[in-house]
Parts: structure tokens; sequence; C-alpha cells
């Protein structure tokens, strides 16, 4: 079901392995720029850029369990592909090891939450950084556009919900959050706030003690990450998710990384997400400790 590129440090076979990260290179319904299926490689490649030791931590990341699975077959439509996509992430859950999914773009999300939350010892709540809402139902006529993917996890998987950075939706999904006390935290309202109280009140908010967590490059400024599939200006910093990662990685039971578009830019997307995988890792790891 996978073919196999390799990131760096991923240093364990499968059976060993706590972490186990894999590409989904698909981009079928990206509505402005398509390309983030070139992200999952992009971020190998980016991986060989950094030094294996993490001094925030205290962890080098040879001697952790990381395992790169490769990557998922290419299929031609989103509904064939989040169908094949949940089979391959189910049995990571099962195994006991963290799944740690690289998109492709933001619907590949969905079946990574369902398995998660199919074999949690308890209910999941599930928090996005992302610069949109994906609160409409269907988007173009496709029901599982990656324009949807926070209404379909509030639909089918969990109604304990916390989006981070959000600052771009139509009129019907501002309204459809306001009127259903959707949890939300613009980047103003991080900076009004300050980053450590968002975060106070998120993990208050949740209650439950695991999460999944999943990161929209686009939650950041397109100062600090332009390679991506819809860039929005006024988000957020890279200190300030990364604040968010090391926070909310020990709480977590599975993490993405989507919409990067590689070719729209000279790497630095691609570094910069691969960067915060490497400090989610390590966040968690030390979590174990």
């Amino acid at each position: 079901m996978f073919y196999k590129p390799e990131m760096m440090d991923a240093l364990a076979d499968y059976e060993s392995a706590r972490y186990v990260i894999f590409g989904v290179p698909f981009d079928g319904t990206s509505s402005y720029r398509s390309g983030s299926r070139w992200a999952p490689d992009a971020m190998r490649q980016a991986s060989a850029n950094f030094e294996t030791y993490n001094a925030y931590f205290d962890i080098d990341y040879e001697d952790l369990l990381i395992h790169d699975a490769g990557n998922l077959e290419h299929y031609t439509t989103v509904d064939e592909t989040l169908e094949e996509l949940f089979p391959a992430v189910e049995p990571i859950v099962t195994d006991g090891k963290l799944p740690i999914m690289l998109g492709g773009e933001h619907s590949l999300t969905l079946p990574c939450v369902k398995a998660c939350a199919r074999h949690a010892d308890e209910d999941i709540g599930f928090v996005v950084l992302d610069a949109h809402f994906d609160l409409r139902e269907e988007y173009s006529g496709v029901k599982y556009s990656h324009a949807c993917v926070s209404r379909h996890v509030l639909n089918e998987v969990t109604d304990k919900y916390v989006t981070i950075g959000v600052r771009s939706g139509s009129r019907e999904e501002w309204d459809f959050a306001r009127e259903n006390d959707i949890k939300y935290y613009t980047p103003d309202d991080v900076r009004e706030k300050g980053i450590r109280k968002v975060l106070s009140e998120v993990i208050d908010y949740l209650g439950y003690s695991k999460i999944y967590l999943s990161l929209d490059m686009d939650a950041l400024d397109p100062a600090y990450a332009p390679g991506l599939g819809t860039p929005e200006p006024f988000g957020l910093s890279d200190i300030e998710v990364r604040e968010i990662i090391h926070a909310l990685a020990p709480r977590s039971v599975g993490f993405d990384i989507v919409e990067i578009a590689p070719e729209y830019d000279n790497g630095q997307s691609a570094l910069l997400g691969t960067k915060l995988l490497r400090e989610f890792i390590a966040a968690h790891a030390a979590s174990e400790k």
C-alpha cells in the first residue's frame, strides 16, 4: 500500500517504531494552487538539512524510534483516496504507534482522525491550526473537498474542536461558527491574549487528555511559509506555531502537516514544515521519558 522514499533520522523498522511517518501525495480538490502532492518528498529532502540533536528537549532523533513507511499509492479521486487511507492508518494505531501524516491536501486529515478516534481508550479532541474555517458541507460540488474537512470532523468524529489561526471563511462559515459556539482563535486573538493564555484556554476547554493535532501550514503567515495551496496574509508566526506544538504534542495521538505546495517557493515552506514535524516528535518523546 505504501511505496518508500525515506526521512532522515527515521532509522527504526516498523515493528520497533513509536512514530510512523507516511506521505499521502494527493491534491485533487485543491481550489487555488495545486502541488501539495509534492510536499511529502520535499519534506524528506529538507530533513537532510537538520542536526540530529534537539537542544531544547535534550533529545537526539537518532535515538528515537521513528519509521518512515513511505507514501500511499496515488489515487485519482478524493473519495477513493480517503477510502484507501483509513485502512492504511488503522493498523498503525492498533499497533500502538503514533501516526504522522504528510499531505497532500487537508481533506486527508479526516480518515486519520477517524482511525485514531476509533481505537482511542477515551473520546479525543481535535485541534487544527488553519487560516480557513473549512466548515462548508461541500465545495464546488465535492463533499470531501479540502475546504470542508473541519465540518466533517465535527459531523463524523468529535465536537470537542478548536481551530487556531483562522482568518478566512465565507459569511456562512463565520455565522455557523458563532451560532454553534465553535471554539476558534484568530491570529489577532493570539496576539492580544498571548499564546500561553490561548493554550491554557484550549486545554481547559477540551478537557480530554488526548487530542489529534492537525497543522495546515497556511495557519502561518505567508512571510514564513509562502509555498502553500491557499496562502492567507496576517497569520501566525513560526514561533507561535512552535509553542502550540510544544504544548499539545504530549496530548496527541496523531499528527499531520498539510497544504505545502513546494513549487511556489525555494524550499522554505518544506523546511519549516519539516522543522515543526521534528519539534512535534521531540516534544512528544520528551513527555514519555
